[in-house]
């Protein structure tokens, strides 16, 4: 199984995605500043992948401590959490996971500091643990929507190196894929960083699932002719009332879909909804650096004094979306989400 995230030796060790398709490269990390450093340089992604990281950052920013008092202690986690939380500000499951390890160290007020760094590893490895059995429980709930010989198109990577392991729109496929219902997933680009080209296609090779490459532009050609029967992404936030925040492109995936009639599933953990935001409109988009639309890869593609809009991001709206699969099942409109 692919292993974008784990814990070996005493140390986080990533898959580093931004050396794939060509290189697979681990590199372990033992400093809280330096797994910080990884999510936002896209070398850990996805957003249950990145809660699943920030975890562990908290573990190391544990063992950093030189601390000798729980309230010393305390106060080195906090600025590790801090630090870790802005990285990335669109996807939620970096919150949680801060968040949830957070109050696990608040409710051990008075143990010694490595008491609360033996805690601290178990709930990191726990929160793993979860997202794996999560992914799995997904896949099983959307591969009841896949038809038999589906021609499924996705965008992105929601795979295994999004997650802890298996995925979550890829881990519909995956799980379709082992019950003979997949004929073909078209796998678009993903302009501007390639997760689709670079991480989504090279896990389908992996994994021996029948694919085709295809530029983002084609998908509207795709589904004018009928060659594509379902469309399913990812999340990386879900407001209260069904509206998506996903890799910028999905909104258009899911305007073409609407159109064309096509049915347009999200697959997402239900830690990724967010029920403080009311809608959409609330979602905090990330604008990362201009260079990365500039170019593709190593070639320079734009003049460098061109200004660039970059978000990382676009938000669908909940009535662009058939049906979100969560661990938990499958959400249809109108979305009410319940604990």
């Amino acid at each position: 199984m692919i292993a974008p995230v784990r814990w070996a030796g005493e140390r986080l060790v990533l898959l580093d995605q931004r050396e794939l398709p060509v290189r697979e490269i681990e590199r372990r990390y033992a400093r809280w500043e330096d797994v910080a450093e990884a999510i936002r340089a896209l070398a850990v992604r996805g957003a249950p992948a990145i809660g699943v990281a920030a975890a562990f950052g908290v573990v190391l920013a544990a063992r950093q401590s030189r601390a000798t008092t729980f309230d010393e202690l305390f106060a080195d986690i906090e600025v590790a959490v801090k630090g870790l939380a802005a990285t990335r500000p669109t996807a939620v499951n970096l919150f949680w996971a801060l968040d949830r390890m957070r109050r696990i160290a608040e409710g051990l007020r008075g143990a010694t500091p490595d008491a609360v760094r033996a805690r601290l590893l178990a709930e990191a490895q726990a929160i793993l643990d979860e997202d794996l059995a999560a992914n799995r429980a997904m896949g099983e709930h959307g591969a009841a929507l896949v038809p038999e010989h589906a021609r499924v198109l996705t965008h992105c990577n929601a795979g295994a190196l999004a997650t802890a392991g298996f995925g979550t729109a890829l881990g519909v496929v995956r799980a379709a894929h082992a019950k003979g219902r997949i004929a073909l997933v078209w796998v678009d680009e993903t302009r501007p960083v390639m997760q689709g080209s670079r991480l989504t296609a090279w896990e389908c090779v992996r994994e021996g699932i029948p694919h085709r490459l295809i530029a983002d532009a084609a998908a509207g050609s795709l589904m004018a002719r009928g060659e594509v029967d379902l469309v399913v992404t990812g999340a990386d936030r879900i407001a209260a009332n069904g509206d998506t925040a996903n890799k910028i492109g999905t909104y258009s995936v899911a305007v073409l879909a609407k159109h064309h009639g096509v049915p347009f599933y999200v697959a997402a953990p239900f830690s990724t909804i967010d029920p403080s935001l009311a809608s959409g409109a609330q979602i905090p988009i990330e604008e990362r650096d201009g260079a990365e639309l500039r170019r593709v890869g190593a070639q320079q593609t734009a003049p460098d004094a061109s200004p660039v809009f970059n978000p990382a991001f676009d938000v669908t709206s909940a009535t662009l979306i058939s049906a979100i699969i969560t661990e938990r099942g499958v959400f249809r409109p109108p979305y009410r989400f319940t604990a």
